[in-house]
């Protein structure tokens, strides 16, 4: 009989920081710094604002953090949901690569820090268990994403919505302290918690729900793991089973075997990989080349004609989007966002407002771009971009990863960067210093000064 989901459930509740090598315990901590900026960054885009009401309103009294400047202390399951919100509010937090459909950050971080804030230091959660539970939960969610190869997107579901409570019941169990069999029933529970439709990129309306699916995943992982802390039970099998996850979310298109591979041999934390851009992964290969068509040849953005991305059937498809309704929608269209790279930097998020979706110049652009299915890709995210010209020259650039990937990686330097871009708007004086924290949380015996205070 397959045991799959016990398997995991036992390797997690095993798992000591001892046994993590010193690269995986180093990227799982740019993960964790990379997230909290994107918290805090997000914390006061008009969609977040509504999550953080609804959090303060229903989950006031606890002693867990909302990421923002004055954020408010709340229970862990509002915590969860607003930080695991407002972490993907605006298409920068971290994913994985290739593509799982897994968002580590924003599923393993807000879960994990929400219940640790909560048990402090007197429960003796500081930073060490706070990266040991990331990477149990990376550990077993990736793989299970890995299992599904991303089909359960085109079964119309969002797939960090359905196995993101995975990661994160692994995470606040792990935290929780509780042994195999209940961390089992945790993933069991977790299961049935698992949710999110991709109707939103159909209609190209309500976007705004692309940002809860990972708020509540975040917030069932912290409920999976407390009922089953509690003695609530979840089927054993809730990933192999007949009825399991795998064949319900993703019909045939599964690899039962990709749920235990290299378990406990090698790290499938190694292959979260930090976004540059504040848009959906699957632009930034074609972001990339446009930058670097730009740097190599000078040209400017009235002088395109038109422009061809040959990438994968995800980025001909879904991504394709011309009908731009909102910001949000506008981050998810390959058009768009490769437009708008001729005319701003793509590197910092300012440059995706209202103002850019009403831009004549970046609209006028977006209409002028084609993609197809292209053949040659050595990576899933490979893309080869044509800049036809209007006098004639077809410039092409061919870019199969980018800063960020693990082939690639972020410096300190470049990650600092990035933290201090995104949260410099928050006033608070004391951001650098935050992320130098960061930099040795296995050394902190306490995570309550992880928030934003007053200016």
């Amino acid at each position: 009989m397959a045991r799959e989901t016990a398997q995991l459930a036992e390797y997690a509740a095993s798992l000591r920081y001892a046994d993590i090598p010193g690269d995986v315990v180093e990227r799982a901590k740019q993960c964790i710094a990379d997230t909290i900026a994107t918290i805090i960054f997000g914390y006061d885009l008009p969609w977040s604002r509504i999550v953080v009401a609804f959090a303060q309103r229903y989950g006031a009294g606890g002693k867990s953090r909302i990421l923002g400047l004055n954020g408010a202390r709340v229970h862990p399951p509002a915590a969860a949901l607003a930080n695991g919100a407002l972490a993907h509010a605006f298409e920068m937090d971290n994913l994985t690569w290739p593509s799982t459909g897994v968002h580590p950050g924003a599923t393993l971080l807000a879960p994990g820090l929400a219940v640790a804030q909560e048990r402090g230091i007197e429960r003796g959660i500081g930073g060490r268990e706070l990266i040991a539970a990331f990477v149990a939960g990376a550990e077993v969610m990736i793989r299970i994403g890995r299992a599904t190869h991303h089909s359960n997107e085109g079964r119309g579901f969002h797939a960090p919505g359905t196995t993101g409570p995975f990661g994160a019941a692994i995470a606040c169990g792990k935290l929780t302290g509780l042994d195999a069999e209940r961390m089992r029933n945790a993933l069991g529970i977790a299961g049935s918690l698992s949710c999110g439709l991709m109707e939103f990129a159909r209609s190209g309306t309500g976007a705004m729900v692309k940002r809860l699916h990972l708020g509540r995943a975040a917030e069932s992982g912290v409920l999976a793991a407390s009922l089953a802390g509690d003695g609530f039970t979840g089927p054993v099998s809730v990933l192999e089973g007949e009825f399991g996850f795998l064949s319900v979310f993703c019909g045939s298109a599964f690899d039962t075997s990709e749920l235990t591979r290299g378990l406990g041999d090698s790290y499938a934390t190694r292959s979260i990989m930090l976004k540059r851009f504040p848009c959906h992964i699957t632009a930034h290969t074609s972001v990339q080349a446009i930058l670097d068509l730009r740097a190599e040849h000078r040209y400017a953005a009235s002088d395109v004609a038109s422009i061809h991305i040959a990438g994968n059937e995800k980025m001909a498809g879904v991504n394709n989007i011309r009908s731009l309704a909102d910001i949000m929608m506008a981050q998810y269209s390959i058009p768009f966002c490769v437009a708008l790279a001729h005319v701003r930097d793509p590197h910092d998020p300012r440059s995706f407002d209202e103002a850019a979706l009403q831009d004549s110049q970046i609209r006028s652009l977006c209409e002028r771009v084609a993609i197809t299915v292209g053949n040659d890709r050595p990576t899933p995210l490979a893309a080869a971009v044509t800049v036809t010209l209007h006098d004639g020259r077809a410039l092409t650039r061919r870019v199969a990863d980018f800063k960020g990937t693990p082939e690639q990686p972020l410096d300190r330097a470049e990650l600092r960067e990035k933290f201090l871009t995104l949260t410099r708007h928050c006033g608070a004086d004391d951001m650098g210093q935050m992320f130098d924290r960061l930099q040795n949380l296995e050394h902190e015996r306490d995570l309550d000064w992880i928030g934003v205070g007053e200016r």
